[in-house]
């Protein structure tokens, strides 16, 4: 089974409306140890997309030109922390399927691949900082293992979404290094961090969406 530009505006619009269903838990996960606008931001940011998209033509678009559609939306919707690392994903998913009208299984995992280590490259964030890397860079290794082990798409995203939610839970026992909420020091401990959590809501609606 290929994954065309169709399919890809489908997972936006599936992104989109999972994140407008979490926006009120991100905002009150970001409320602890943020400014409470985590959910927000991210619901303004996928919204601002599905309506980006919505009126392609997608007979005639090809993945890496509606990606790059929905980097440029993103960051002209979302000016806080989230924007730029979103459309840096965005921008390095693009590039990594540049050329393809249909992406196989193992172009979907290079995508999502490539979408983990833009936000990790933007933020210049690493595993145990608390922050949204901590979800994601476990995810694409998961899946990236997985597709090398022979796994089909949707088990690969499944183990990439397994890994972003432990990851995620993993954050409750780290003291934030980056961001607004490193200002809280200890304080930061016992708390999912938001873009952590929000990267699984994110990857959830991937794997529903792509799997």
């Amino acid at each position: 089974m290929t994954i065309d530009a169709a399919d890809l505006r489908e997972m936006f619009d599936a992104i989109a409306v999972s994140i407008e269903a979490d926006k009120d838990r991100l905002c009150q996960l970001d409320g602890v140890i943020g400014d409470a606008d985590h959910g927000i931001a991210m619901a303004l940011g996928f919204s601002a997309v599905r309506d980006a998209l919505a009126p392609l033509d997608l007979a005639t678009t090809e993945p890496t030109a509606l990606l790059n559609t929905a980097a440029k939306s993103f960051l002209n919707a979302v000016g806080a922390s989230s924007g730029p690392l979103y459309a840096t994903a965005f921008m390095r998913a693009a590039a990594a399927v540049k050329g393809k009208a249909q992406l196989s299984d193992a172009d979907v995992v290079a995508l999502f691949q490539a979408m983990a280590q833009g936000i990790r490259d933007r933020g210049k964030a690493e595993i145990g900082e608390k922050t949204m890397i901590d979800a994601w860079l476990p995810a694409a290794d998961a899946a990236g293992a997985a597709q090398a082990a022979g796994k089909t798409l949707s088990e690969s995203l499944a183990a990439a979404l397994a890994a972003a939610e432990r990851g995620a839970q993993a954050t409750k026992d780290m003291v934030a290094a980056k961001g607004r909420s490193s200002r809280l020091g200890e304080r930061s401990l016992g708390h999912i961090d938001p873009g952590a959590a929000s990267a699984v809501t994110v990857i959830d609606a991937m794997t529903r969406s792509l799997g």
